[in-house]
């Protein structure tokens, strides 16, 4: 299983590497649209997303759209000794360093932390998802962990290469509620 998600994991990174700046820049833009017009982003007042690198859905501009909304930004800060992660506010792109594996963190000095029930939305990154809303995440098991208990909405964003028709399922795996695409958002009814 572990060889499995590893391979599928570095093939997937091959296929979202060979689009083309403007595919990216467009579909992430086309996605950000239906996101804004999605009712769990417009009731939301709190929303937890990652800060993404290419190439990973852009979320540089839904972050801004959220400020732009009065709504709060919380974004994950991973403790790989623990293995959790936990949230923090997120007021300006200058409170945030680069950790390990380039990811993007929010600097503990200057935010705040937020508890998971405040938590409304929840964007939830992955390589790649099923219909039925399950996720092969990029390895390290934090979401996974921190879904167990997690009672917001989940939505997810993908491009149209990484909705797959089957992905290795374990039996900790919790489906998202909704796949934000270019051309459609996939309902999953639980």
């Amino acid at each position: 299983m572990m060889r499995e998600k590893k391979e599928l994991r570095k093939s997937l990174q091959e296929k979202l590497k060979k689009m083309t700046k403007y595919e990216y820049e467009q579909l992430s833009y086309k996605i950000a649209q239906n996101l804004f017009s999605d009712s769990a982003w417009i009731e939301a007042k709190t929303v937890g997303i990652t800060v993404s690198r290419v190439p990973e859905v852009d979320t540089y501009e839904m972050i801004r759209k959220a400020w732009e909304s009065d709504k709060q930004v919380v974004v994950a800060k991973c403790d790989p000794k623990e293995r959790t992660m936990h949230f923090r506010t997120l007021t300006d792109f200058a409170q945030l360093e680069t950790v390990y594996f380039g990811l993007s963190e929010p600097i503990i000095e200057k935010t705040i932390e937020v508890e998971k029930e405040q938590i409304d939305l929840l964007i939830v990154p992955g390589l790649a998802f099923t219909k039925e809303g399950y996720r092969l995440g990029f390895g390290g098991g934090y979401y996974d962990r921190y879904l167990e208990d997690y009672k917001g909405e989940k939505l997810a964003l993908a491009f149209p290469s990484q909705l797959l028709k089957v992905l290795p399922i374990e039996s900790h795996d919790i489906p998202v509620d909704k796949i934000v695409m270019a051309e459609e958002i996939i309902e999953i009814n639980g």
